[in-house]
């Protein structure tokens, strides 16, 4: 079961996103290599040549080949003359759009009469009719007949890829996106014709040229779409992305609380407190040293100074040196080290004083003595 799945599980065609691509985008590097004053499509379409190599008149084509089905089933040649593009087709005896023909075509009003009721031909062929002239569509009359024919018939996908793109080239872009929309909804919801999905996905959503009109295919497309998980035509991203955001779980009080303070942590706080400690210790032998320096300096002092004088330098000496050679230290370290240092400097002091056993006055009268 799941190999018939994978084998039957839809793939993009590179070949149909590039040429639907160059089609939207006003085929790039498009050059009209044929003279402005051939027009063959615009004169076949004004009755004035037949189309090749059949030798058939439009007029013929439009009066006579309506309702004839199996004439338009297996004939290959007339749809490139009815729905013509700036592309080369099958039929190389019909002739390229040129730009300059196109607004010619727009501009003829029997033209644009005819190339309506072609339109209304292949519709009615393939089992749909035209309502309305905005463009809207709905089944008609013999549908069921003609459905079962559309589905079994694949060849007639290709037909469908150019008369929407042909409607887009001589001013029916707003024809395209009814259409497209009326077979998707035949397809998906009522599948009458289950086979056209691929192809209405695939080539038909993409000759449309208004990108909110293709999304808006694509969205219908994606809700009706079975299985659901092998739709790949439209922005699976966003409904992965709401479905993991519905799945995840609230996160508790405590990893707020830690990711915040994981965000907010200074990233040498380790390393600042282990220098921290390093440069405590260093600094409680310095502190050791400095004691014992200053009390040699103070029994050097005893011969010159008298004992008030002695005590108000030893007093000093408690107070400003101290934090004098502490502070030496500490310009290697950073600013945050030396605000978490200050509390320990302090510590160490009393430390030091209650390791002495008396009160700096008992040190003093000892230095006077």
């Amino acid at each position: 079961s799941d190999g018939t799945e994978l084998t039957a599980k839809p793939k993009r065609s590179f070949y149909a996103a590039r040429d639907l691509y160059k089609y939207r985008h006003q085929y790039p590097n498009f050059k009209d290599l044929r003279y402005q004053n051939d027009l063959c499509n615009l004169r076949f379409y004004k009755n004035k040549i037949p189309f090749k190599p059949d030798g058939v008149y439009i007029e013929e084509v439009l009066n006579k080949w309506k309702g004839d089905y199996e004439k338009l089933e297996h004939n290959h040649t007339y749809i490139q003359w009815l729905f013509p593009l700036r592309e080369q087709g099958l039929n190389f005896y019909a002739k390229e759009l040129t730009t300059y023909e196109i607004e010619e075509f727009k501009k003829t009003k029997e033209a644009i009469r005819r190339f309506l009721l072609a339109y209304k031909m292949m519709l009615e062929f393939f089992g749909i009719k035209l309502i309305d002239k905005t463009g809207n569509v709905a089944r008609a009359a013999n549908w069921q007949e003609r459905f079962q024919h559309l589905n079994e018939s694949q060849h007639n996908y290709l037909r469908i890829t150019r008369i929407l793109k042909s409607l887009g080239e001589l001013g029916y872009e707003s024809f395209k996106s009814p259409l497209v929309k009326f077979i998707l909804h035949e397809a998906l919801v009522e599948d009458t014709i289950p086979n056209i999905k691929q192809s209405a996905l695939e080539y038909f959503v993409y000759t449309i040229r208004d990108r909110r009109e293709r999304r808006k295919l694509l969205r219908f497309a994606q809700q009706h779409y079975t299985p659901s998980e092998h739709f790949i035509w439209g922005p699976p991203k966003k409904q992965k992305s709401e479905g993991n955001k519905t799945s995840k779980k609230p996160a508790s009080p405590i990893s707020i609380h830690s990711s915040y303070i994981s965000k907010h942590k200074k990233p040498k706080e380790p390393k600042s407190t282990s220098t921290s400690g390093s440069s405590t210790s260093k600094a409680t032998e310095e502190r050791k040293v400095e004691l014992t320096k200053s009390g040699e300096e103070n029994e050097q002092d005893e011969q010159e100074m008298n004992c008030d004088a002695l005590k108000q330098n030893s007093s000093e000496k408690n107070s400003d040196p101290d934090t004098s050679q502490l502070s030496k230290p500490e310009e290697t370290h950073d600013t945050s080290d030396k605000k978490e240092d200050a509390p320990h400097s302090k510590k160490e002091d009393e430390s030091m004083d209650s390791e002495s056993g008396s009160h700096p006055s008992v040190v003093e009268k000892d230095l006077c003595d």
